[in-house]
């Protein structure tokens, strides 16, 4: 049973669940909303040169040496990814939403607030959060007390020289917990925006490493292999993003 079960992990983690076949099965496109995607950049991946090779069947055609994703495969895989989340919401699963670019920060906030108010990252990954949560977590109730203890007066009765030391303290854990301070456990799903190995590498082994399916918007030269479930867009351009997690919460209503 086991054994079965690691096949079928190893199967969603390779991206199999967004075949060809999948994608176009069934798919009637409305014309003003590819026309709407495109106003958004939807369209819009990295230079050929950029490409990941296992990125090919998203690709609709090279114009300028830009690559430009199929915009049908983006719309139905907006669907099986909205579908998989209403589902997971259902099951009262845990989430987290991950996107540290400014481009996506907005998008990222928006979509923890669809999810339930779920723990979001929008700065660096704070490593060791997954893989290592049991001794953050305790890191991250100091930093909750701390702020507590700030706003509630208790920190008056120290000395100026050491109150400023523990507002500079506080200061550098609230840019570094903002958005996981109330994270009790590894969530049960991680959703990116942007794959790229500069980017999010590190969560997203982390989250392979304790089983957690990572769910993401990904561009021509991120690996769909590293995901479980993916929406191929570009992921670098504000306006694109916001379109694609804007569908994504309409369609979980």
């Amino acid at each position: 049973m086991d054994t079965q079960n690691d096949q079928k992990d190893g199967k969603q983690q390779s991206g199999a669940f967004l075949d060809a076949e999948t994608l176009f099965s069934g798919s009637a496109v409305d014309e003003s909303v590819l026309l709407e995607m495109a106003q958004a950049g939807v369209l819009y991946g990295h230079k050929k040169s950029r490409k990941n090779p296992h990125f090919d069947e998203y690709i609709f055609a090279t114009r300028n040496g830009i690559e430009v994703i199929d915009l049908t495969k983006t719309l139905k895989a907006i669907d099986i990814v909205s579908g998989f989340l209403k589902k997971a919401i259902e099951d009262k699963k845990t989430f987290v939403v991950v996107g540290t670019q400014p481009a996506s920060a907005d998008a990222v906030r928006t979509l923890s607030e669809a999810l339930g108010g779920c723990s979001y990252v929008t700065r660096r990954w704070i490593g060791g959060l997954f893989t290592n949560f049991s001794i953050l977590s305790k890191r991250i109730a100091y930093y909750k007390q701390q702020k507590e203890d700030l706003a509630q007066g208790r920190l008056d009765k120290y000395t100026k020289k050491e109150q400023l030391l523990m507002k500079r303290e506080i200061e550098k854990m609230e840019h570094k917990f903002t958005g996981v301070e109330n994270m009790t456990q590894v969530p049960d799903i991680m959703f990116v925006i942007d794959g790229s190995p500069k980017g999010h590498a590190t969560a997203i082994a982390e989250a392979h490493i304790k089983r957690v399916p990572v769910i993401g918007i990904i561009d021509s030269d991120d690996d769909p292999n590293d995901f479980a479930y993916f929406i191929p867009a570009n992921d670098h351009a504000r306006s694109s993003i916001n379109w694609v997690v804007d569908r994504i919460i309409s369609n979980l209503k």
